[in-house]
């Protein structure tokens, strides 16, 4: 699912409206598993049941606005008072130990792992991701990467006892969702084969306020979006700057909008809920904290051309004909990208 968000740049007056648009597409990382993949050891079914049913309202809902207040509306794409964004783009680097790795694995579960009932952990990854399937193998340090059966997809399966070990320990404090935390508890550490491990009474789930880690930077490789949309009516132009993050429940995106700014919406019509930004100021901390957290996967390339979009308005080059129509090329490479990548996955 993917909702359109807020900020809003105008080449003429503002304006404010009462109802968010919403436009609903399929997370890449997600539809990973509504596949069938051919491992014989991991149950896939109670996964895919959930997966499919999201999927399902997903498409279901596309273009149903959702409640929630007011967008907001930036004229000339300035805000007063906000710092200017960098026009340096810092050198992408990933986790460089267990503390950083830790929490990027515990965001990237949070958002598309799951522990199967065998004491297994499965992450899936779209083709393209292969390097960051085999950099997480490779940090755990145990694991298998394998092709799922009809889909332009792999899947990274960790089920040796010492591997679950490894993973638990690196997570320990770390999952944010409670979900994942009760797959974690009743599928890992209460199998009969964890029952003297360490862990096992130390688990916990982190319920302090999200901070500058690696945790959002795994969890929006797996769940977030970023968009420009482009907008033409009769008085003015507007460039949106999209940035949105969907869940079941809205405790963890209540975390990223005390972290980041923005607000929480809920979608009445699917009862899911979406985090969204709401202004360049919010544009900006999202900017500063990917630029000291990359992402790894394919999103971040999306997260650049998104970056040189604010960077233009920042420079009010939107309000030029030659500036829009650098803008509208990068949505177009962004659009571009997103269906070649999906039209993969249903290949």
């Amino acid at each position: 699912m993917q909702t359109v968000v807020g900020i809003r740049f105008c080449t003429n007056t503002c304006s404010f409206f009462g109802h968010p648009e919403v436009n609903v597409n399929i997370g890449l990382v997600t539809s990973l598993f509504a596949g069938t993949a051919s491992l014989s050891s991991f149950k896939y079914s109670s996964a895919f049941d959930a997966i499919v049913k999201k999927l399902k309202r997903g498409s279901q809902s596309a273009g149903n606005p959702a409640t929630g207040g007011s967008s907001e509306t930036i004229c000339d794409g300035i805000e007063e008072n906000v710092v200017a964004v960098s026009e340096h783009v810092p050198t992408h680097r990933k986790p460089f130990n267990d503390s950083d790795f830790g929490q990027y694995l515990a965001g990237l579960i949070d958002g598309d792992g799951h522990f199967s009932t065998q004491r297994q952990l499965c992450i899936a990854f779209h083709s393209a991701d292969a390097p960051l399937a085999y950099f997480v193998k490779s940090s755990i340090g145990f694991g298998n990467v394998r092709p799922v059966k009809n889909k332009n997809a792999i899947i990274l399966i960790v089920s040796s006892y010492d591997g679950m070990a490894r993973v638990m320990s690196l997570i320990n404090g770390k999952l944010r969702t409670e979900h994942r935390y009760g797959q974690a508890v009743r599928n890992v550490l209460n199998h009969p084969s964890f029952f003297d491990y360490t862990l096992v009474n130390t688990f916990t789930k982190n319920n302090a306020p999200v901070v500058a880690n690696y945790w959002l930077c795994g969890f929006s490789d797996a769940e977030a979006s970023f968009q420009v949309k482009m907008v033409v009516s009769v008085n003015r132009k507007e460039v949106r700057l999209n940035f949105q993050v969907d869940q079941k429940t809205e405790s963890v995106l209540v975390d990223i909008r005390n972290y980041l700014g923005g607000d929480v919406y809920h979608r009445s019509s699917q009862d899911t809920y979406y985090y969204r930004s709401t202004s360049f100021g919010v544009a900006r901390n999202i900017i500063r904290y990917f630029d000291k957290y990359p992402m790894l996967s394919y999103k971040h390339v999306s997260y650049l051309r998104w970056r040189k979009t604010c960077l233009l308005i920042q420079r009010r080059e939107h309000l030029t004909q030659a500036g829009w129509d650098a803008i509208h090329k990068i949505k177009s490479d962004m659009r571009y990208s997103a269906a070649t990548s999906q039209s993969k996955i249903e290949s």
